[in-house]
């Protein structure tokens, strides 16, 4: 079925899946055995236990069993504190602005160090004008510091989530004015004029991603990619980063 091949696909869809199913188990428990006196928070527990084992048999990342584990926990802690429910409405929507659609792209948001400026600056062209684009530019921070020291550049950025997308364009348009930051989705957008291609996003998208460099982007063109390989092509070039995650560029020509 496609709804359910859907679901696999998508990590959020898992997880939802495997608390509502958790719920159901330990509601059920509470209707089998009513003699059983135990607390709330003791319930939650159990839950958590039985969710996070759920998502262990799944396969998840290591992450969501954390997750699983201590979300109930937490929330039957967080409800007995008593927290007006506006304050957790604005939560999720702060949540939603900075990291929009991440559930579904399975990309979070990455901020490229000083140190990636360094090294891409070494990598661009000297003398002849290029075209660069950032895919998932964030807050912009790279492309206005790339604007400074290579002012042979015509430099791109484009952001899916609301609030990044906001502070990378406001950012630009002070600092590096000639900057072009877009609002949407990199999918969609054609790679075939630009010269350089950067990328920080995940392990997730990037076989499908190359496919789209390949088939886009011109010959002799480069795809950079921060931290994440593309499976089973080898690099042309890769640096090992001193920055506060520790990450490293590679670097293939089309």
């Amino acid at each position: 079925m496609v709804w359910l091949t859907s679901i696999r696909q998508s990590p959020a869809c898992v997880a939802l899946l495997t608390q509502v199913l958790s719920f159901a188990a330990i509601l059920l428990l509470i209707l089998v055995f009513p003699e059983r006196k135990l607390s709330l928070f003791q319930w939650a527990m159990l839950q958590g236990a039985l969710a996070a084992l759920m998502s262990y048999r799944c396969r998840m990342a290591t992450w969501w069993t954390v997750i699983h584990l201590l979300f109930m926990p937490t929330l039957t802690a967080t409800l007995a504190l008593s927290i007006p429910p506006f304050w957790f409405c604005i939560g999720f929507l702060l949540l939603a602005l900075i990291y929009g659609k991440t559930y579904q792209t399975q990309v979070p948001l990455y901020l490229s160090s000083q140190e990636v400026t360094t090294v891409l600056s070494s990598w661009l062209p000297k003398q002849n004008n290029f075209s660069f684009i950032d895919l998932g530019c964030g807050c912009g921070g790279l492309l206005k510091n790339l604007s400074q020291v290579q002012s042979n550049g015509s430099y791109y950025g484009i952001e899916a989530a609301p609030l990044p997308y906001l502070v990378s364009k406001l950012r630009n348009i002070v600092f590096a004015p000639n900057n072009t930051i877009k609002w949407g989705d990199f999918w969609k957008d054609d790679l075939t004029q630009y010269d350089v291609v950067y990328a920080y996003l995940s392990p997730v998208p990037m076989k499908s991603l190359w496919e789209k460099a390949r088939q886009e982007m011109q010959p002799g063109s480069i795809f950079i990619s921060n931290s994440f390989i593309i499976p089973d092509v080898t690099p042309e070039k890769s640096v090992k980063l001193n920055d506060f995650s520790g990450s490293t560029l590679y670097m293939w020509r089309i």
